[in-house]
């Protein structure tokens, strides 16, 4: 399953969990685009972190890699079809395959990582510059979690659609679906599957969040204006960090844990934040749900074995221990496999009270879009949009 924008803006919060977080780079002080003042986070030795901690994947030196790049091509252009035609949402133009190993990966959500966090650390630049010495170790410490956490999931991320963060005029990144081709073979490997309808599954699920982003004219921009929001918001204060600390506590007494609800970003997030993420977290169900629909519906005789694919790397995350389970509930991978479940049963229900094709309402303009609430209350979306078999 890909790390998307939900789990970048989880990542977020583990940067405000910080003491103002900053940046160098190994070339010396990178100043954001927009200020005179170095970035909060030395992005250089975050990219050097992550990549060291990446590992190698002995598979991806030998014979079977080479089918990767001709099999993804083919798959990504078949899976296009595919899913246009079982959700009538047409991306403007053709999706490009591009396999690419870890660092690969890395190295470009680096960049995504400066596009998207671009309002937060321009905010905590200015404020960072009278912080003398302190500033190059908190930059450094920013950078050795987030280089981290970006070398954990290097080693786990399968595939991945990213046009959110990528600039208009970037004409190399348009279009892109990426596979991380170490990855996609040691699974096979490990697990005996079929190449062929293992990595027709895998584009099936990348160019079916394409075919949401760009094949609904309005809502690349929509979801960007929701990030943006929430980032513009953020006000590093203690007082944020110490009543987000004494919630944990009150969850842990109660017998919760404090990061099933999404990561550290809910538990960091403020009243305003919290209701913009309440936003985010209904489209995102919506987006996740829809899409684990879609591909089993458009895959349906094309990839028989799609059930076992989806059981399996669903069990292998909910049998992680230790550091792994820590780490993806930090960045919000489990909260992310409770989005799958509830849009779901939010597509389902919606189905079967309002009929097939019921679901495409939340297309036709963002006031249509399904609340946290109304996902999780199907009948209130239904009743809201005045939905119902005729």
């Amino acid at each position: 399953m890909p790390i998307g924008p939900a789990s970048i803006l989880r990542l977020i919060g583990l940067d405000r969990s910080s003491p103002a977080p900053g940046v160098s780079t190994a070339r010396g002080t990178t100043s954001s685009p927009s200020t005179d003042h170095p970035e909060p986070v030395n992005w250089a030795l975050a990219e050097r972190v992550a990549i060291r901690l990446s590992g190698t994947e002995p598979l991806a030196a030998s014979y079977h890699a080479q089918s990767l790049v001709p099999d993804f091509d083919e798959l990504t252009a078949r899976a296009e079809t595919l899913v246009a035609a079982e959700t009538g949402l047409t991306p403007p133009s053709a999706a490009r395959a591009r396999v690419v190993d870890r660092p690969g990966w890395i190295r470009a959500n680096i960049g995504s990582f400066r596009r998207l966090l671009r309002p937060l650390t321009d905010s905590l630049a200015a404020r960072m510059a009278s912080a003398g010495p302190m500033a190059d170790v908190t930059r450094n410490v920013a950078a050795l979690e987030v280089g981290f956490l970006l070398g954990w999931m290097s080693g786990r991320v399968l595939g991945q659609y990213d046009l959110l963060v990528v600039d208009d005029d970037d004409l190399d990144h348009q279009d892109v679906v990426s596979y991380v081709g170490p990855n996609v073979l040691a699974l096979e490997k490990r697990f005996q599957f079929p190449p062929q309808e293992f990595r027709l599954w895998l584009a099936l699920h990348e160019t079916t969040h394409r075919a949401q982003f760009t094949g609904v004219p309005w809502m690349r921009e929509h979801y960007l204006g929701l990030v943006e929001s929430t980032l513009g918001a953020v006000e590093p204060d203690p007082r944020r960090l110490l009543d987000a600390l004494r919630r944990a506590v009150e969850a842990v007494g109660a017998g919760r844990n404090p990061l099933d609800d999404g990561g550290l970003v809910a538990l960091f997030a403020g009243p305003e934040q919290r209701l913009a993420l309440d936003r985010i977290g209904g489209l995102m169900s919506l987006l996740e749900g829809h899409g684990d629909i879609t591909m089993d519906r458009a895959g349906a005789g094309q990839v028989p074995s799609a059930d076992r694919f989806a059981r399996t790397l669903r069990q292998r995350r909910r049998q992680a221990t230790g550091v792994a389970r820590i780490v993806q509930q930090v960045v919000g991978i489990e909260a992310k496999l409770a989005q799958y479940e509830a849009g779901e049963r939010f597509i389902e229900a919606v189905e079967a009270a309002a009929g097939a094709g019921a679901v495409d309402a939340a297309w036709v303009a963002p006031d249509r879009l399904p609340s946290l609430g109304e996902i999780r209350d199907p009948m209130s979306w239904i009743e809201r949009l005045g939905l119902g078999r005729t």
